[in-house]
């Protein structure tokens, strides 16, 4: 299956220094660049989004000092509100999208993916539908609960379906360096000297930001499976990365 995984930032479709404050126009206009792709082309995309503003404040604020029941309920409501937005603006756009939440469907243990039930995701591809999943808060053996970032979700489904395509959408051209400058490719042996000089984001975020996730990217290309960084807050260039064009940064094995 020639199978796209399109992960889109919190800080894409949320003010993420607010709380709860999303960006509807702009998950619309990503709604439709996704819709026009799949029309014409009509292959399977998966797509993951960050929590961004509905996530982080609330796992601060309630599950920074250990487990809280209450405090998963909130998180995951908050998350599950933004999710609800996705998707409808997907459906809208004349896909078939339809939500999965990790809560459900996945376990964890310190942190670490044991479980995640992915036969509900292979049917809705085989049926046309566009399964949308999302950094969560999740049951973990050891710590009762941890957050689940939409960084980690991608390889994890990557490496299980052998997806061909996988991307990044941020809110920066690429992966920047020090100096603001983008990294055109990043590989497992240059990214042991380039980490160090990956700038990072400004606002709080409980996933690790941009390292976190060129870390689990970078792991993802030891398995042969590429990845690619981009601007998702820049007018089609989601679309370019779906037909296969050369945006922002190139994560691969060589």
């Amino acid at each position: 299956m020639n199978l796209t995984i399109l992960k889109i930032g919190g800080s894409v479709i949320t003010e993420k220094g607010s709380v709860s404050v999303a960006k509807k126009d702009e998950i619309d206009r990503i709604s439709q660049e996704i819709a026009a792709f799949k029309k014409e082309v009509n292959l399977p995309i998966i797509l993951v989004h960050g929590a961004g503003s509905f996530g982080h404040p609330q796992a601060i604020e309630h599950m920074s000092k250990g487990f809280n029941a209450n405090g998963i309920y909130l998180t995951h409501t908050s998350v599950k509100s933004l999710n609800s937005m996705v998707v409808d603006s997907l459906n809208k756009s004349g896909l078939n999208a339809l939500p999965v939440h990790p809560l459900s469907s996945c376990l964890l243990e310190n942190g670490n993916i044991v479980e995640f039930q992915t036969a509900q995701i292979k049917l809705m591809l085989e049926r046309d539908i566009v399964p949308v999943l999302h950094g969560d808060v999740v049951m973990d053996r050891v710590l009762g609960a941890a957050v689940l970032s939409g960084d980690r979700i991608v390889p994890y489904l990557a490496a299980v379906s052998a997806a061909s395509g996988i991307g990044a959408g941020s809110n920066v051209d690429g992966v920047l360096d020090n100096k603001g400058e983008v990294m055109k490719k990043i590989t497992p042996q240059s990214f042991v000297d380039m980490k160090k000089d990956i700038m990072g984001a400004k606002a709080p975020d409980v996933t690790g930001g941009m390292l976190g996730k060129v870390s689990e990217l970078v792991e993802l290309s030891k398995k042969g499976i590429s990845s690619r960084v981009f601007n998702a807050a820049k007018k089609n260039i989601v679309s370019k990365f779906l037909y296969g064009e050369d945006v922002g940064t190139l994560i691969t094995d060589k």
